[in-house]
């Protein structure tokens, strides 16, 4: 975390893939998503190698969600270029596709290069784990629309979502897709800016069951697929059980 956005975003974030990894061996069945990995800032080989052997241990219960990133501190740190974080994202995208589904992996790309090489074990989701990608810009619905099963904004509105979707339904071969596509909301009405994060109001969050279901079906009735639905602010981890509970006897019956 650059320390420039440590007092805006906070500087405890855990690693997406080891905490899915961790809450996987620890259930039997529950899917997780990372939301989000920033796919430039990952070696592509690598990373698929990772999320291959998570999916198959687990049964297929990983689903990535990836974006390009926004914090340009963050790849000084790691010492990718900024300006081509679009570019190293789509090659990765195509490098985890090729190792997931070809039984000799070759790849010869201005970012990634290797030939005839042995990788298994293969996902256990065929042809591979699902990609929902991140971001609320065009070029993020673009590259959902060509290289994902779904896409994931989380500061595009109820109001906003219809257009979006009919700019998803205008990219090439997404037709052919759009029937299993998700699109996953947040519940929540965030209001912070897109890429400094800066509070610009009061988000509320809705924490009774009627709220949750009013904005759930808000937003299903834009076009949403699945909902991402923000607990409340929590002090001890027995609430967030608690939280879960109730979740799990209020709201998720609804929806059966």
């Amino acid at each position: 975390m650059p320390g420039m956005m440590e007092e805006t975003m906070g500087a405890r974030f855990p690693e997406g893939l080891s905490a899915a990894a961790v809450l996987l061996g620890a259930t039997e069945r529950i899917k997780t998503l990372t939301y989000i990995l920033v796919l430039p800032l990952r070696n592509p080989l690598m990373l698929a190698k990772q999320i291959s052997t998570v999916d198959f241990l687990t049964g297929g219960r990983f689903t990535l969600g990836t974006a390009v990133g926004h914090m340009e501190p963050e790849f000084d740190v790691m010492g990718v270029s900024f300006k081509e974080r679009g570019k190293i994202a789509d090659e990765s995208l195509e490098v985890m596709k090729e190792c997931w589904t070809k039984d000799r992996p070759t790849f010869d790309g201005p970012y990634t290069k290797f030939d005839d090489i042995a990788f298994e074990p293969k996902p256990v989701q065929k042809p591979h784990p699902q990609i929902f990608i991140g971001g609320n810009s065009k070029p993020a619905m673009r590259r959902a629309a060509k290289y994902g099963n779904g896409w994931i904004p989380w500061l595009i509105t109820a109001a906003e979502l219809p257009a979006s979707i009919e700019y998803l339904r205008s990219q090439p071969g997404f037709a052919e897709k759009e029937d299993t596509f998700e699109i996953i909301m947040p519940t929540t009405a965030y209001q912070i800016e897109d890429y400094s994060h800066a509070e610009t109001g009061e988000t509320k969050i809705e924490g009774d069951r009627d709220g949750v279901l009013r904005d759930i079906e808000t937003l299903q009735k834009a076009g949403m697929t699945g909902a991402q639905v923000m607990p409340p602010q929590l002090e001890k981890f027995e609430q967030c059980l608690e939280w879960i509970a109730w979740f799990d006897s209020e709201i998720i019956p609804n929806f059966q």
